[in-house]
């Protein structure tokens, strides 16, 4: 089983094509239609909820691993739309805590979406991020998601379809690579990465985001499938929280941030990807730095213009090695 298991994963991986086929051909009203109702389920995720995280181990693919225990937690966070071009919509999450009736926010990730993509950023392994081409006959009537971690630095892309099926609208990944998160990456584990399916469903009260996650980890020189895990983060819409707190912070922000963005898409258009190390606590070296500065720019503490010059210093100097290497 676990042969198979490793046979299907590695076909997905060199072939991604094959996991799925062309839309077929539709009228251009028919392809209007259908793109104006992506776009509103996407901009539908978009509001304040309450949210809860989910993540089960199941299945062991090797005889010596044991399951951890599930730890589900939660919290209130705000999705804001901070670009819409059309073909390609951002969104924001912002985290609210609230602590002796006081409320803090924490920038969360981000999700960038984009209609018929010529390429995805995508994950490669530790540390390494490149520009993959889709497919050019796999483009057509699909969208791209791309997540990026709390200081903008890259997690994970992948591109699929918008489907509407027994009246739940849907969008399916293809198969992608991911870093391990910070719930796992500060147990340092016997795996250092996933391979993951990733959807968005749409609810009555809001949305889910589901996730398909293979564990996996060297062995003998090899990645191999350590364990299953079966993600479920649901937000319902919820306003008893005060979100006026994310849209102070980002009001305030806003501008540093979209330095930090250029910042990054500088160091992709230079690479065709990024290299940057992986820090178990932050995510990427550069997050800690990053997202300081934003606190103090918030306080008043530091100039927007001091705060963006830092950052691409700092983000310039964190991915010199690739091109140092070549």
């Amino acid at each position: 089983m676990k042969s198979l298991f490793a046979a299907l994963l590695l076909a997905s991986l060199s072939a991604p094509a094959l996991a799925h086929g062309p839309i077929a051909a539709q009228s251009s009203a028919a392809e209007a239609a259908k793109f104006a109702a992506d776009r509103a389920a996407i901009l539908a995720m978009a509001g304040t909820y309450k949210v809860r995280f989910e993540f089960t181990e199941t299945t062991p693919w090797v005889a010596d691993y044991t399951p951890i225990p599930p730890k589900p937690s939660g919290g209130h966070e705000v999705v804001r739309v901070i670009e819409d071009s059309g073909r390609r919509i951002v969104l924001q999450h912002i985290l609210v805590h609230e602590r002796d009736g006081q409320a803090f926010v924490t920038k969360h990730w981000r999700q960038d979406w984009v209609y018929e993509p010529a390429n995805v950023l995508v994950y490669k392994g530790p540390g390494q991020w490149v520009l993959e081409d889709v497919p050019e006959r796999m483009r057509k009537g699909r969208w791209s998601q791309t997540v990026w971690q709390t200081d903008d630095s890259p997690r994970y892309g992948g591109w699929g379809e918008f489907s509407d099926e027994g009246g739940i609208t849907r969008w399916r990944s293809n198969w992608t690579w991911r870093p391990l998160p910070r719930r796992d990456a500060v147990r340092k584990p016997v795996y250092d990465r996933f391979m993951a399916i990733n959807r968005h469903q749409w609810t009555p009260t809001g949305w889910i985001h589901w996730q398909d996650n293979s564990k996996m980890g060297l062995r003998d020189g090899k990645v191999t499938a350590i364990v299953q895990e079966q993600g479920l983060n649901s937000y319902n819409r919820f306003d008893g929280f005060k979100a006026v707190r994310a849209d102070d912070y980002w009001a305030k922000t806003r501008g540093y941030w979209a330095a930090v963005r250029q910042a990054w898409d500088a160091v992709i258009a230079r690479d065709k990807g990024i290299a940057i190390a992986e820090q178990a606590e932050w995510g990427s070296v550069t997050s800690e730095r990053l997202m300081t500065m934003a606190d103090k720019l918030e306080a008043g503490t530091l100039t927007e213009a001091a705060a963006a010059a830092e950052a691409r210093r700092i983000i310039l100097a964190e991915t010199q090695v690739k091109t140092a290497s070549r």
